[in-house]
């Protein structure tokens, strides 16, 4: 216990950004305990311990206030009230991207600019920069001029001949082709960010090590070698009849697979290395400015891979960096540099892996959009990285440490959720001008037309839970939302791409209308469009959204249709969604039939409902027909409901008590797709999307 009030502490941490008090998804206020509070005040390096540090540390926020920020926002074609902490008098310079300088008198606002970008403003002897952002993001309408469809797909479960046992992007880029035939204008991905390459087994896409690079698992070999040299690596590493084996399991062996693609790249790299030196040519060209452009950080993140394995390897509970000596938790330490000197060759191999995967990405991507798809890939963003992970370790100072991304208990999970995941800190944004966020956004979409956001809500607030506590044990935190859309908005039309926020959950009030205004579009899940005990009508559902019939976290529409999620729960020890497992049931028999009236008043089945264990096709063919007669500005039907398959990609609540993140499709992609059922959904989708 401390000496300070919990008036004085209340007060630090509204301040802050902390929300003292919140209502919970049951409609019952909360207060947010003071152990908390201090915990999350400590993580946004605030001292408060005493009273003399909460005196400190509100007289530092409102020196923070009254100081001028590092970045500027404003509104094409508005003008801009004179930023905070700038001279009030005097001259002004105002260089814009394109070259032309405006000049001025310090006053009231800053004088209304057309061209959206990243401007610089001078004042006195101080420079800011001056981000102008369009009024909304780059939609649908831009990249398609109307209605659009795609499909969204789990990348590791893909299947193709060669592929050793995980989905890569050759695979993805098979894909996109094959969809655009079928009229096609999107493939969504889950996250392809990091993991961690001396952990192969730790496979959760959601669960990065860094957001900024990728996952080279995916990575397709024949993007750098020819056939030939990559027969010789499998041939040289003696990995052809595992990789065999690993081709045609139903399940992803993440730990066997990863280790052997890992080994082939090697193998691949040390055949084409007289290609990859210095004056090797068109590849060693490009690997050079690769590296050059990743600088610090892409160093950063290969010397983390290196040590990370040289630390498992010497003994396999080192696996953390918090657990390292001091001086190798230091990212700048003398002690770091000469590991990487030493280490330099695997350093080296680490870069080499993320510009291959760079090199893969971009061929899909670029597959998609030759074959006339007008959208292409879209990426996902996950919400946070791992804080076990090369980000968390070389960027200590933007983030909360100690404190872990979740959610508050729910109607779906009654304990709540801790994701483990880290957040950026409020405070290290604004005094960088918000340049980690910047960088996040372009990396992901460095290759790619669209971007899923995943829990968008954390752009106007997280619920941040303190190392050690229950998940009902958090707080949430305020994140600077109109910031921070508007920067999502630039970058979206500088890279030409929508963007999709995942806004399922608890929503805090308001917050669907001013994501739509920011041209962010909002998801609609079949399950969840209700009016009341019915199914909200397919003419119903908002445009400004992309309708699916479900996500990697809900049930397939087979699954739900057979209960087959239920009986997961069940066998896992899940609590039953409802009083008990006779009214979940219950209800789930209700809502059967609720949905299939649904789908006969939207003219896309006839009939009785089928029985809960008859064949889905006919409830797939129909679920995804609504769907697509839905207005919204995109369909994204997923890959298991295009084949109605009863199987979900992930059970929240469990780890390995549900093989998440593992399952494969039950055949190559393009025998899987020309199937009758798939076919024939393929066509409707299409059809009833070209329609007005």
């Amino acid at each position: 216990m401390t000496g300070v009030p919990d008036d004085a502490l209340r007060g630090l941490a509204e301040k802050a950004g902390i929300a003292v008090e919140w209502e919970d998804a049951f409609g019952a206020p909360r207060v947010v305990g003071v152990d908390t509070l201090r915990h999350l005040l400590e993580a946004m390096d605030l001292a408060c311990r005493t009273e003399g540090d909460v005196r400190a540390s509100l007289r530092l926020l409102d020196e923070e206030a009254a100081h001028a920020p590092a970045l500027v926002i404003g509104r094409a074609g508005e003008p801009t009230p004179w930023p905070r902490g700038l001279p009030a008098a005097g001259p002004f310079r105002l260089t814009r991207e394109d070259g032309r300088v405006v000049e001025g008198r310090a006053g009231q606002e800053l004088p209304a600019i057309d061209l959206a970008g990243y401007h610089r403003l001078e004042a006195g002897e101080r420079a800011v920069t001056f981000a102008v952002a369009p009024p909304r993001c780059f939609g649908v309408a831009d990249a398609c001029g109307g209605r659009a469809w795609g499909l969204a797909a789990q990348l590791y479960g893909l299947r193709r001949r060669g592929d050793g046992g995980i989905g890569d992007f050759a695979g993805l880029a098979l894909l996109c082709e094959i969809a655009a035939e079928a009229g096609c204008d999107a493939v969504s991905i889950g996250p392809v960010h990091a993991l961690f390459g001396a952990e192969p087994g730790r496979a959760s896409p959601y669960s990065p090590s860094s957001r900024l690079f990728l996952n080279p698992l995916h990575a397709d070999p024949h993007a750098v070698a020819d056939a030939r040299t990559v027969d010789a690596a499998i041939a040289a590493t003696g990995v052809g009849d595992t990789l065999a084996r690993l081709e045609e399991a139903p399940l992803i062996d993440w730990e066997a697979a990863g280790r052997a693609r890992l080994a082939l790249l090697r193998q691949v790299r040390a055949l084409i290395a007289p290609a990859l030196a210095p004056g090797g040519g068109p590849l060693a060209d490009d690997l050079a400015a690769f590296t050059a452009r990743g600088g610090q950080s892409l160093r950063d993140h290969a010397a983390f891979e290196a040590l990370h394995a040289a630390r498992l390897a010497a003994d396999p509970s080192d696996g953390h960096w918090r657990g390292w000596p001091a001086e190798l938790r230091d990212p700048r330490s003398e002690a770091v540099a000469a590991f990487a000197r030493e280490a330099a060759d695997e350093v080296a191999f680490h870069i080499f892996l993320q510009w291959l995967a760079g090199r893969s990405l971009a061929r899909a991507h670029e597959a998609a959009r030759a074959a006339g798809q007008r959208i292409g890939l879209i990426a996902d963003l996950a919400i946070g990285t791992d804080g076990g992970g090369s980000y968390a370790w070389s960027r200590q100072g933007d983030i909360m440490n100690r404190v872990g991304i979740g959610a508050p208990p729910d109607i779906f999970n009654r304990r709540g959720q801790n994701w483990g995941l880290t957040a950026f800190s409020p405070r290290a944004l604004a005094a960088q001008g918000f340049a980690p966020f910047v960088e996040t956004l372009r990396a992901a979409l460095g290759h790619a037309g669209g971007l899923r956001i995943d829990h968008v809500l954390g752009l106007a607030r997280l619920w941040l839970v303190p190392e050690g506590a229950s998940p009902a044990q958090g707080a949430y935190m305020r994140f600077p939302f109109d910031a921070m859309c508007a920067l999502v908005a630039l970058e979206s039309h500088r890279h030409r791409a929508v963007v999709i926020g995942e806004d399922l959950g608890t929503v805090p009030p308001g917050l669907h209308d001013r994501l739509a205004a920011a041209g962010l579009l909002g998801m609609r899940v079949l399950w969840f469009e209700r009016d009341g005990e019915d199914f909200r009508d397919a003419s119903g559902w908002p445009r400004a959204v992309a309708a699916m019939t479900s996500t990697h976290d809900l049930p397939t529409v087979a699954g739900w249709w057979s209960g087959n999620d239920i009986g997961w729960r069940r066998r896992v020890g899940l609590p039953p969604i409802g009083a008990d497992a006779e009214e979940e049931d219950r209800t789930r028999a209700g809502d059967r039939q609720a949905l299939w009236t649904a789908f006969r008043n939207a003219g896309t089945a006839s009939g009785p409902p089928p029985a809960s264990d008859a064949d889905p096709e006919a409830v797939a063919t129909a679920a995804v027909d609504f769907v697509a007669r839905t207005p919204a500005d995109l369909a994204l039907i997923p890959m298991e409901d295009l084949l109605a398959l009863p199987e979900q990609s992930n059970l929240p609540g469990t780890t390995d008590e549900h093989p998440n993140w593992r399952r494969r499709l039950p055949g190559e992609t393009a025998e899987l797709l020309a199937a009758p059922g798939p076919r024939e959904r393929l066509g409707r989708l299409a059809r009833e999307r070209l329609r007005s």
